[in-house]
């Protein structure tokens, strides 16, 4: 298991590298970027100041470099202007857009991202594994099909109409407005009781309504690999030998129809933040995908590129835990040909 361990680590780095090239280079695919088009407007309204300026920041921060440079200095293993030391030491660089370090803009909505989406993800696991393991045993009960249709409900409706939905039977029911992650009184202040409590109960709703796709496929996924397991000769041969239902569930057939399940890990985690950017917008969650999408649609290279491989970070330390969890569940995988043998 160490050496399987050690492997998959050594793995990670090449991969973070590779991936870190694609997401400079999808960055710098569009013309220009943000001071560029900022000094453009400046030349078309004519003021020579700000225009004299921005072309200084350009230099300053080494966007007239070519591409290769700047992805080194962007990396860190290139000397860059500004103080600006790259991402393998900590710098995230400079927000053009909010006139602010990196690190400073996406701090508070990194940290209310991870917490909403882990506790999605929480909500995801706790509702689909109970859910798909009795829809399989009790297949076509009454409970079977409605859990079904329910899936297929929560699979067919759009995040984003969900949540319009709930805001619009809140206001009109309850006369509350569920929008937001916290009271507006919290806004912009340090983290405390009241607005720690502030939080979880504003995160109900989001919770909900980002978890129901996942939810409902997860469901399904889990309900097919265990009917498949169920159906097996060992497991025929095993009830005819007498043992118990609940016994042989356990042991065998949900070990292995748990695989898929725990592979999802690695899709889940950043699916979550970048799939819940219109579901955030609608709902006015101060979370990392609008900030995201307002880099790329205003070319805030460092702030967009910090996103993208935080992203791709994500996927890969999920992957990363899904692969061990795999592991630990199914020695076949971690094996390889000696488990053959």
């Amino acid at each position: 298991m160490f050496t399987y361990f050690a492997y998959r680590v050594l793995v990670m780095i090449p991969t973070l590298l590779v991936i870190s090239v694609i997401t400079f280079i999808i960055i710098q695919l569009p013309p220009g970027d943000y001071l560029s088009n900022q000094m453009a407007e400046m030349i078309a309204s004519g003021d020579r100041a700000a225009l004299e300026k921005l072309a200084f920041l350009r230099q300053e921060f080494g966007l007239d470099r070519p591409m290769l440079e700047q992805y080194a200095v962007w990396l860190g293993i290139w000397p860059g202007g500004n103080g600006f030391s790259g991402i393998l030491q900590g710098d995230l660089g400079w927000s053009f857009e909010y006139n602010l370090p990196v690190d400073e803009v996406v701090g508070d909505r990194l940290f209310l991202s991870l917490v909403l989406n882990f506790t999605t993800m929480l909500f995801v696991y706790a509702v689909s594994f109970p859910i798909g393991v009795y829809t399989a045993v009790r297949q076509y009960s009454l409970g079977d099909h409605v859990m079904t249709f329910v899936g297929y409900i929560g699979l067919a409706t759009p995040n984003f109409l969900l949540a319009l939905i709930l805001l619009f039977l809140a206001k009109k029911h309850f006369g509350v407005s569920i929008g937001g992650l916290m009271d507006e009184q919290f806004i912009d202040q340090d983290m405390s009781w009241g607005k720690f409590i502030s939080i979880c109960e504003h995160m109900v709703v989001p919770v909900i309504v980002i978890g129901t796709s996942g939810t409902a496929g997860m469901i399904r996924r889990l309900r097919a690999n265990l009917l498949d397991e169920l159906q097996k000769q060992y497991v025929v041969t095993a009830r005819a030998k007498g043992l118990k239902n609940r016994r042989l569930l356990l042991k065998y057939p949900l070990r292995m129809a748990l695989n898929p399940f725990v592979a999802d890990i690695g899709n889940l985690l950043p699916q979550m933040i970048s799939g819940s950017a219109i579901v955030a917008v609608v709902m006015s969650l101060p979370t990392s995908g609008p900030m995201l999408v307002s880099a790329l649609q205003s070319q805030d290279q460092y702030l967009a590129g910090s996103f993208l491989l935080f992203l791709a970070a994500l996927t890969v330390i999920g992957m990363f835990v899904s692969d061990l969890a795999l592991a630990a569940l199914d020695p076949r995988i971690r094996l390889g040909s000696e488990a053959a043998k």
